[in-house]
């Protein structure tokens, strides 16, 4: 029985070494000492300069080595403080074997919440919480993390430098390129509402030389991100006078409030009735 346990262990562990054996981690500038790294999973923000490195998610723990690589190879360093836009695992898989090496890890206080109760993984926790916002003085750069409530999660957050005018948006943003409507985790404290309100407050954080990291996807602009607004808008108008006309769910994920929008999403993870379908249950739970 123990030789079959240990057998199934090691299935498990060649399994998700597999599905990462693929993947490069490809690197794309945003600004001067600020670059978006591309793996599997949540966008992962890298900035750097004499003060240190500081990076923002990272991806699954079985990629952490070829992250850690295209980090050395960019700054020449590794990383001193890693910040969790949420708890997902795409985004803090890799928390673990980075505290390891040595960087803080910080997010905001349901993140270790969320990691430590939902995730069962005490290991990948923020060692560092923060209620509301967090300020970093760093490489001469003022970098705002702030909590923004129940949008994809209950623990979200962005991450301004003001300077660079630069944004990562962590989940919030699911940019089109992706193929997928976006994602609302109403289990992990999510609402549509959330969501709405806090794409509002990026975009008053933007102007037109604004240069946005989603979560997903491919960089943003303003343009970009009002389009965005406007199309998580009009769905949720439409399932909500639906809704108000008594409509039931099945109905109304029948009658296609988001098919305008579902060009370009036909091959993502969310698809059209999924995402009706969280918007009727987030407006229901509202």
């Amino acid at each position: 029985m123990l030789l079959m346990s240990s057998l199934a262990v090691l299935a498990l562990h060649t399994t998700a070494q597999d599905r990462f054996a693929n993947v490069e981690i490809q690197a794309e500038e945003v600004a001067p000492g600020i670059h978006v790294l591309y793996g599997r999973g949540g966008n992962i923000g890298l900035a750097y300069g004499p003060d240190g490195v500081f990076v923002i998610d990272d991806q699954y723990a079985p990629l952490t080595a070829k992250i850690t690589a295209k980090i050395e190879e960019i700054t020449g360093g590794q990383a001193d403080f890693v910040l969790n836009t949420h708890f997902h695992g795409d985004h803090t898989g890799g928390n673990e074997r980075f505290g390891e090496q040595g960087a803080l890890i910080i997010a905001h206080d349901n993140v270790r919440r969320r990691v430590i109760d939902d995730n069962e993984a005490p290991g990948d926790a923020p060692v560092i919480t923060f209620s509301d916002t967090q300020t970093f003085h760093i490489n001469g750069e003022t970098v705002k993390a702030i909590h923004l409530e129940k949008a994809h999660t209950d623990g979200d957050s962005i991450v301004h430098f003001v300077r660079a005018n630069v944004i990562h948006g962590g989940d919030l943003l699911f940019e089109k390129a992706l193929g997928s409507f976006p994602f609302i985790d109403l289990n992990g404290g999510g609402s549509v509402e959330g969501v709405i309100e806090a794409v509002e407050v990026i975009i008053t954080l933007s102007d037109d030389e604004t240069r946005i990291i989603p979560g997903h996807g491919l960089l943003m602009d303003k343009a970009g991100l009002i389009e965005y607004h406007a199309m998580l808008v009009d769905v949720r108008d439409r399932v909500q006078t639906m809704i108000d006309a008594g409509e039931t769910k099945e109905a109304i994920v029948e009658a296609r409030p988001a098919k305008a929008y579902v060009k370009g999403r036909e091959r993502g993870f969310i698809r059209e009735d999924r995402f009706v379908e969280t918007v009727y249950d987030s407006l229901m739970a509202e």
